[in-house]
């Protein structure tokens, strides 16, 4: 049966009442640099315009995900899509203030009509020794966004039922000298280049969808091979 956009959301809301334990496999080595400290902004809401053209999910046809495609130069994570996000300012009261004011900068929504739903325990990033809170935000009030073009070169809203497709989920390979990553993985449409969400974001998306109900039986032998 599926699920209203409300029952979407007061789901959302409940999972921030739990205390969730967040499992994330490294994607490569201890960075031989400073540790950082950064927050980003998972942003769930309706769409305004086409809805998922996937079959049926359980999840509303328009409930979708804000992500971007970071620029090709960024030190860390380049050409990766990411949620929007960063590091942590003198000025930031707490990580949802660093969640938003990097939202905002990255793709130019208004914060006002964001939700904050709460803060997920930080997960350390290995490969750019980055400890980062993950901020869940519901999309009350829905504004206009675009690439920023110095960390972001896209934003997009991703429907999340084209996201728990089976035929979109797989496991991504990232080969290193000596050593093979594997994570939990999706394939984008057409319309979004056919990239694959992987690493930090594709882990973390996967581990929410798990952890509320939303995620269907895939083929976990379908193997998405990635470059670092």
């Amino acid at each position: 049966m599926e699920r209203s956009v409300a029952e979407a959301e007061r789901e959302l809301r409940a999972l921030m009442e739990r205390n969730l334990t967040l499992r994330f496999p490294p994607q490569g080595a201890l960075a031989d640099t400073p540790l950082r400290h950064s927050a980003v902004l998972i942003l769930f809401g309706a769409l305004d315009r086409t809805p998922a053209a996937a079959g049926p999910s359980g999840v509303p046809p328009e409930l979708d995900v804000l992500l971007t495609r970071r620029a090709d130069g960024m030190r860390h994570h380049a050409g990766q899509i990411a949620f929007p996000g960063g590091g942590v300012e003198p000025e930031d009261a707490d990580s949802v203030a660093t969640a938003l004011r990097e939202a905002h900068e990255e793709t130019g929504l208004d914060p006002s009509g964001v939700d904050v739903l709460g803060a997920l325990p930080p997960v350390h990033i290995p490969v750019s020794n980055n400890l980062v809170t993950p901020v869940l935000g519901w999309w009350r009030l829905p504004s206009a966004v675009a690439a920023d073009h110095s960390e972001s070169v896209e934003v997009f809203r991703a429907p999340v039922a084209e996201l728990l497709d089976p035929a979109a989920r797989g496991t991504s390979v990232l080969s290193r000298p000596g050593m093979t990553h594997r994570g939990a993985a999706f394939q984008l449409s057409e319309r979004f280049g056919a990239r694959t969400v992987w690493g930090f974001t594709g882990i973390l998306l996967a581990s929410l969808f798990d952890e509320l109900g939303w995620s269907q039986p895939w083929d976990t032998a379908r193997e998405f091979p990635v470059l670092p």
